[in-house]
């Protein structure tokens, strides 16, 4: 089908949704190869899931901060392409699934009529910009961090040093010191201060660095105790620009920021932060923010409404409603299971809180939503209806509030059920151990397999799934993972796996855990100061009986929410471009970037000119590596190899070190003069790479479809 965004959409976003019209097409004639377009693909938010021919959209909702025009019109769009379906995730998005590849710029273009972007919600890219979702009504937050994430959300996106990383990068800024917004395991991390000078008050930010989930998850390293606002914005851009050029990108697996501080050490990444201060685009000073404008209802005359069951309303109440520092003013949580809501019920909540509530939604990350300013004689009618919509259970934020990814739902890369599975332990906890509805220092996370998209690592007590063989045949499972999660205090801990135990026998699992605790654990003793008081050990040895797969029965064999016998089918994954290539594509890439230089010189944006005239470079470098079958794996890399296997050789004619040129860029102002005379260079560069190609295929015919067989990126 044939888009024609409408005129009131932004420049920037014509082009993105007209630009990947364009690729759909050139893929669907052959022109481009699978992996290629799937790395292009990803960085619109167009994400592969488990069923062939469909797609999972993802739409990116900065610190989860979504209006009720917005609510509609992304209700409107899943009925319209995808299945009435709406799911929430853990980094504040919303979801679609089912969608039509061809369809998704149509898609993109009806949600820019109200300002809603797919740009960069997946691939190797900033991500989401996470925040506490009480930011700017938590009564104990220093002030507001909103701005904060809006700011960098615009600043990052369709950003040149971040458009083709190794990795995603993500980032989160929490209200106050109880981290709500996970700070602890995030590439940067924001927590707000504020200090008093000569008796005037300096915000500013505890900045944590490196941190991470995952197969091997790390707690982030502290960077600053106090950097003064205007410095965040200059820092965020330094540490991504550090991470583009030195982080890993062959392999995905270590292609994280957290990877790059185990190799070169904390420290080093910030001496690399400060050598890229002059060239940056965000220049320390006053910071200028966008102050948020609260649009509450009109004031209307509420009469008495009784709450449709009483005994739930007082639970919810205490469970879900808290007073905002804004004095007579409440939030409100409704808890949404597995994060799925209808696009009918999308429409009900939007009309709820135009009349109840502010305009100013807010996504959670544990996959709920949280409505702001309702009035206290509203809560009754505000319950009813979310009474209606089965959205009123009490319990948020406990352990019967539970966080899962779709796993085999819909994602390549699940192994076993988490959602079928999180809806089960959701059932125990309100049957069998109802106080835990009250109390939060205790979670539950799933995930699908161990890439930790439900965050089990960050759960006192997580799985994640896998599988076990017993002799043909294979058993659905889950790994244990128990200690993660924050303390009261704010402390950011990392879960230890502690033994792998049959899908259908976790129920069971978590009643032995429970009971434990309750027998065991000191006066007033945090969950995780239990455990890490006992020992990992301890729990292997309590769970183990519940490993034999001697005495398996039929329906062990089944998965939660399946009928049919487990059978491992694991796909590709698809958050890094990992691609097969021709060194001649690979040259055009280089040429695309001569164009954006060019057109970012003409716009006078001059920092991203430099950015892209300096991937002209490396991209131009890497081709004539790879033709060599010289493995590159960092941008730095790129650039000293092709000092030592063409420069120092005399293969290739340059005057000088290339790593010497190439540098330049932060070495300089972002001027013009300086730009256009970079770009310039580049461009005299790309040319002679392109004569040196030349030679070399004239030379040897098969050297005109030499495939490279590796994991390709984006240098």
């Amino acid at each position: 089908m044939s888009t024609n965004p409408n005129s009131n959409i932004s420049k920037e976003a014509r082009k993105d949704i007209l630009e990947l019209e364009e690729k759909i097409k050139e893929f669907n004639a052959g022109k481009i190869p699978e992996d290629k377009f799937k790395l292009f693909r990803l960085t619109r938010g167009v994400y592969g899931q488990r069923q062939l021919g469909v797609q999972m959209i993802r739409i990116k909702i900065p610190y989860g901060k979504i209006s009720t025009k917005q609510l509609k019109t992304i209700a409107a769009t899943s009925d319209k392409y995808s299945n009435g379906n709406l799911h929430l995730t853990t980094r504040q998005d919303i979801q679609l699934h089912y969608v039509k590849v061809e369809e998704s710029p149509a898609l993109w273009a009806d949600l820019e009529e109200s300002d809603v972007t797919l740009r960069e919600a997946c691939g190797n890219t900033v991500r989401n910009v996470t925040a506490s979702a009480t930011a700017g009504i938590d009564p104990n937050e220093l002030f507001d961090v909103s701005p904060y994430a809006q700011k960098l959300f615009e600043f990052f996106l369709r950003n040149p040093i971040c458009q083709e990383m190794g990795r995603k990068f993500k980032i989160a800024l929490s209200s106050s010191d109880d981290d709500s917004a996970f700070t602890y395991f995030h590439d940067l991390g924001l927590i707000p201060r504020v200090q008093t000078v000569d008796g005037v008050e300096k915000k500013g930010f505890k900045v944590l660095i490196a941190g991470g989930l995952g197969a091997l998850s790390m707690i982030a390293y502290t960077a600053y105790e106090f950097l003064p606002e205007e410095d965040v914005l200059p820092f965020a851009e330094a540490l991504v620009r550090v991470f583009d050029r030195h982080g890993e990108r062959a392999s995905r697996n270590k292609a994280r920021m957290k990877f790059l501080a185990k190799k070169i050490g904390a420290e080093k990444i910030m001496e690399l932060v400060e050598e890229e201060r002059k060239a940056l685009k965000a220049k320390a000073g006053k910071i200028e923010l966008k102050e948020e404008v609260v649009s509450l209802p009109e004031e209307k005359e509420i009469g008495e409404v009784k709450p449709v069951d009483e005994k739930l309303y007082k639970d919810w109440l205490v469970t879900n409603v808290f007073e905002q520092k804004q004095k007579g003013y409440f939030g409100v949580y409704a808890l949404v299971p597995l994060g799925n809501f209808s696009s009918d019920t999308a429409r009900e909540l939007a009309d709820l809180i135009k009349d109840y509530a502010a305009d100013d939604i807010r996504v959670t990350v544990d996959q709920n939503l949280l409505f702001k300013y309702a009035r206290k004689e509203a809560l009754p009618i505000i319950f009813n209806k979310l009474y209606e919509l089965n959205l009123a259970q009490p319990g948020f934020n406990s352990a019967a509030d539970i966080t899962a990814c779709p796993g085999t739902d819909t994602c390549n890369l699940g192994v076993s059920n988490s959602t079928a599975l999180s809806l089960e332990i959701e059932k125990l906890i309100r049957k069998e151990y109802h106080d835990l509805v009250f109390d939060s220092q205790i979670k539950f996370k799933l995930s699908g397999c161990m890439n930790s998209c439900g965050q089990h690592m960050a759960a006192n007590i997580g799985f994640h799934g896998s599988s076990i063989k017993k002799g043909a045949l294979v058993i659905p499972a889950m790994q244990v993972v128990i200690g993660g999660g924050i303390d009261p205090s704010g402390k950011g801990f990392v879960a230890e796996k502690v033994i792998k135990l049959p899908s259908k026998k976790v129920i069971e699992a978590i009643r032995w855990i429970l009971n434990d605790f309750e027998e065991n654990k000191e006066e007033g003793e945090y969950f995780n100061d239990y455990f890490y008081r006992l020992g990992k050990r301890y729990f292997y040895d309590l769970l183990k009986p519940l490993s034999d797969t001697s005495e398996l029965v039929g329906e062990d064999f089944v998965d939660w929410g399946d009928t049919e016998e487990f059978k491992l089918a694991i796909g590709v994954g698809e958050c890094a471009g990992v691609m097969y290539d021709m060194i001649g594509l690979i040259l055009k890439d280089a040429e695309t970037k001569v164009g954006l230089a060019k057109e970012a010189i003409e716009e006078g944006h001059y920092a991203d000119a430099i950015y892209h005239a300096y991937n002209v470079k490396i991209i131009a470098a890497k081709a004539l590596l790879l033709s060599d079958d010289v493995k590159c794996n960092t941008q730095i890399g790129i650039i000293r190899d092709f000092d030592k296997h063409f420069v120092s050789t005399g293969k290739f004619k340059f005057e000088g070190s290339f790593e010497e040129d190439v540098l330049q860029l932060n070495k300089q102002e972002p001027s013009k003069e300086f730009a256009e005379s970079y770009l310039a260079n580049g461009v005299k560069f790309f040319k002679e790479v392109l004569a040196h190609r030349k030679d070399q295929i004239q030379q040897d015919k098969n050297q005109d479809e030499k495939l490279v067989i590796e994991d390709y990126y984006k240098a």
